[in-house]
């Protein structure tokens, strides 16, 4: 599906979804370790990307709050994962990042074990919102993610973000681009959402995404 089909949302839709999530939201509990994730209760979507892709910062910003996720700039900051409950709905989940993330070896790969163990088989995740920079596009280590993703059957939708560091001429084929990935991929969500967690952009449609395939 190419961007100028992509499904528009309603204002009511709009307005609801912001209503959602400007409802109370709440650190629920951060699992390091598969034993530790809480029992399933609501819908879940989560948050997965390379680190310092701005995962903490979207979900700050589909919240509308500061500090709900902690951000930092040095990469591999998010060491668990982390669940947040909003207004009794929806619970969002922030992945640790893959990538770069200036830790040992053995450490990156206890993160990526319990990342995918939690994808694999969490009953109630409704949509993995795979977090993509828009000014560097598809890595290796996001395409081996959609890999897993596609084998886990787990479905997912390629989320652009840092769009406001763009040049406007630049964000059109941006979102082509990614869209031809995501085409490729049978998990895979076909249409891409930009977003900017900086100022705004994206961020009431994609809140709309959410609520509508979280069936709230």
């Amino acid at each position: 599906m190419s961007s100028d089909k992509r499904e528009e949302r309603t204002p009511d839709e709009i307005e609801a979804a912001r209503k959602l999530f400007a409802g109370p939201c709440d650190f629920v509990s951060g699992a390091a370790s598969l034993e530790s994730l809480p029992p399933v209760t609501h819908p879940e979507v989560a948050f997965a990307g390379r680190s310092n892709v701005g995962k903490s910062s979207l979900v700050n910003a589909l919240t509308g709050r500061r500090t709900l996720a902690r951000v930092s700039a040095k990469p591999g900051h998010t060491r668990q994962v982390n669940f947040f409950d909003l207004a009794q709905h929806l619970l969002l989940v922030d992945l640790p990042g893959y990538g770069f993330a200036q830790v040992s070896r053995s450490m990156k790969e206890t993160w990526q074990d319990l990342a995918s163990a939690y994808l694999r088989g969490r009953p109630t995740l409704v949509r993995v919102c795979l977090l993509i920079d828009s000014r560097h596009g598809v890595k290796d280590s996001d395409r081996e993610t959609m890999k897993n993703l596609d084998r886990a059957a787990v479905s997912y939708q390629i989320v652009l973000t840092k769009t406001d560091q763009l040049k406007a001429a630049d964000l059109p084929r941006a979102v082509a681009a990614a869209e031809a990935v995501a085409r490729q991929h049978g998990a895979a969500h076909p249409v891409v959402l930009p977003t900017s967690s900086e100022t705004g952009f994206g961020i009431p449609e994609l809140r709309a995404e959410l609520k509508a395939v979280a069936g709230i």
